[in-house]
């Protein structure tokens, strides 16, 4: 994650894609730190995210 994502606003990942990465604007629940790994359930544009964190 490159951008935290707020309780009450969008944030940004980093996307792995085609054999590098892509920034997307992202959104959660709940707000998540940066540096957070993150599993992306579920799209809302072509650029735009909704994730969770990543279980352990």
């Amino acid at each position: 994650m490159t951008v935290p994502i707020p309780a009450d606003g969008p944030g940004e990942v980093l996307v792995a894609v085609r054999g590098g990465s892509e920034a997307y604007t992202a959104w959660s629940a709940t707000s998540i730190d940066r540096d957070t790994r993150v599993v992306v359930v579920d799209s809302v544009s072509a650029r735009g995210v909704i994730v969770e964190r990543l279980p352990s």
